[in-house]
């Protein structure tokens, strides 16, 4: 008995022992356990909490100029209907004012009242179009594989910069989406878009093709595309989207609009200012010449001056510097040099330096002759008179010398023929056989500039207004215009026709009313209407004082080289890509250039 409950008692005892020992430790376990998923999701709480903490941090110093200050375009703005513009030329000049800004509110209302458009037929450019290409096959299969290969270079150029393009289009349909947020908001949405955006424009940076990014950058617009597809779900209304994007694209125009504004204006201003190198070399040649006696002033060979036998030519200009590259320029390219004679006519201002210019540097065999258009006693009586009548402040248009052109027989009373050159040319070939070429009782010899794909084109309705009666009904709109820069120009025949009398009978109708713009072009193209005789182009290549993208065979080609527009190649905007034409004919180490800074 006393056994069995000594052994009864041991199993009370072990079961006890079990019971306070296991049970423990089972509750503790599922205690434990319940405690480490709460402690771990408290702790990836805490971590989320850190993350966006730091990024906030980073959002709240980039600058939230987004979508600022973008108004939405006018309704007008959308609308599909037909806009007649002006063709832009990126010059201005006698033979290339488009630009001017004083003038192109006239140009613009010219043809709007011409009732022209620019714009080509699109039915006849494409059919000239395959006419040329059917021509250009027929006589060489060369253009069609130049086509290909182009189209070749084109598609793998747009390969190239894809990724970088779409990483752009990517920055901008985030600043939309970044607008449609109200101002004060500090969301964390916004906040991220933001960060991209500051990331993904630090990844593009200069780049301009794929090749320039890194992998960097490729990992960013991944992460991009990520926060635009959430925003495309926050924000679904694609017209608010449309809308925003329309505002945005006006507000680009209008900038750029305005910066081709203000270049085109200081471009301008540059053109018709003479750089201070000009001016001292001016002054020092002056103070020479007064120094000089009276019988050392005068220029040699002054005998062949009247000489019907030799070539003569002749130079209206204020621009010491220039004159001298014209000068240089015309006997180089001379076969024949000492047949040469040269008439330069300037104003009193600058004749006591352009005469000493020429006492110093002679034009080797050739004569030059230098006048002052101020001891022409008859231009005051002719010309004086009608200069109020031209509506324009700009000297290059008012400047007797710019319409002394239209005096020519009483400048040079005893030539019959002579050659007209701009200040602003470059002779590159012989000249000397301008005088065999037949001018078909013609007064005016000049090139044309009617040729529509032609960087010098021009149209008579840009410039002159056909709907007054008088100019409607006596000339065609349609007629095709010339240049001034090279002509040739038959002066017996100028007397017979009266060119002069007509010159003046248009300026005086101009004077009344506005029927042309301001300058001698228009004018010239009135006065010389059914006396012109088309020359080949080779004579006369235009477009080298702007950007008009000239054929260098055409340059390498020509007879004379205008730089014509506003980038003359002694300015600092002048293009480099011509200038070299131009400098080859300066003489850099003449002492005078070199006091006066004037260096290639």
């Amino acid at each position: 008995m006393m056994k069995l409950f000594r052994r009864c008692t041991r199993i009370l005892i072990v079961s006890l022992l079990v019971v306070s020992v296991f049970v423990p430790i089972g509750f503790l376990s599922q205690r434990l356990k319940h405690l480490n998923s709460d402690v771990s999701e408290d702790f990836v709480e805490d971590l989320s909490k850190i993350k966006h903490r730091t990024e906030a941090q980073a959002l709240n110093a980039i600058e939230e100029d987004e979508s600022k200050g973008v108004k939405e375009p006018p309704l007008e703005v959308f609308r599909d209907e037909l806009v007649i513009s002006a063709v832009s030329f990126g010059s201005t000049n006698e033979n290339n004012s488009i630009n001017d800004p004083g003038h192109s509110t006239d140009t613009d209302s010219l043809l709007e009242t011409n009732g022209t458009s620019h714009e080509p037929n699109k039915d006849n450019h494409q059919s000239q179009t395959e006419k040329s290409s059917m021509s250009g096959e027929e006589k060489h299969s060369g253009p069609t594989n130049v086509q290909q290969d182009q189209k070749a270079q084109a598609h793998s150029h747009k390969a190239r910069d894809e990724k970088v393009k779409e990483m752009r289009d990517q920055v901008i349909r985030a600043k939309a989406y970044i607008s449609f947020a109200p101002p004060t908001s500090n969301s964390h949405f916004i906040k991220e878009l933001r960060l991209r955006i500051k990331e993904l424009e630090r990844a593009i940076g200069e780049a301009t093709k794929d090749s320039d990014l890194s992998r960097k950058a490729f990992q960013k617009m991944k992460a991009m595309e990520i926060s635009l597809l959430k925003a495309s779900r926050i924000y679904p209304d694609c017209s608010a989207m449309v809308k925003k994007l329309r505002a945005m694209t006006h507000s680009a125009e209008q900038q750029v609009n305005a910066q081709k504004n203000q270049t085109t204006f200081l471009v301008q201003l540059a053109g018709r200012t003479t750089p201070k190198g000009l001016h001292c070399l001016s002054m020092r040649l002056t103070a020479e010449y007064f120094a000089l006696q009276p019988e050392e002033r005068e220029l040699p060979n002054q005998h062949k001056l009247h000489d019907l036998d030799l070539f003569h030519f002749a130079v209206f200009s204020d621009n010491v510097l220039a004159c001298a590259v014209v000068v240089n320029s015309t006997v180089s390219a001379s076969q024949e040099p000492e047949k040469i004679v040269i008439h330069v006519v300037t104003d009193s201002l600058n004749f006591p330096a352009m005469s000493m210019w020429f006492l110093l540097n002679p034009p080797g065999k050739a004569t030059i002759q230098v006048q002052n258009m101020d001891n022409f006693g008859w231009l005051s009586a002719k010309y004086n008179a009608t200069l109020e009548r031209q509506d324009s402040r700009d000297l290059r248009y008012t400047s007797p010398l710019n319409h002394l052109r239209f005096y020519l027989p009483d400048v040079f009373p005893l030539l019959k023929k002579i050659v007209l050159l701009d200040h602003d040319v470059v002779v590159h070939k012989d000249l000397t056989g301008l005088w065999s070429i037949d001018m078909k009782g013609k007064v005016n010899g000049a090139v044309e500039t009617c040729q529509e794909r032609q960087p010098s084109f021009r149209r008579m309705d840009m410039f002159i207004n056909f709907t007054d009666p008088i100019l409607g009904q006596r000339f065609d709109a349609s007629a095709c215009t010339w240049a001034f820069g090279m002509n040739l120009f038959d002066l017996q025949m100028w007397k017979k026709q009266n060119i002069t009398g007509v010159y003046h009978k248009y300026l005086h109708l101009g004077s009344k009313k506005p029927v042309f713009r301001a300058g001698s072009l228009p004018i010239g193209w009135l006065t010389f209407y059914g006396h012109t005789n088309p020359l080949e182009r080779r004579w006369h290549i235009l477009g080298l004082g702007y950007d008009s993208g000239v054929v260098l065979s055409d340059i390498e080609q020509g007879a004379v080289l205008h730089f014509d527009g506003m980038m003359k190649p002694w300015l600092d905007v002048g293009l480099e890509k011509y200038k070299k034409y131009w400098k080859r004919y300066v003489l850099y180490d003449h002492p005078y250039l070199q006091q006066c800074n004037i260096h290639p």
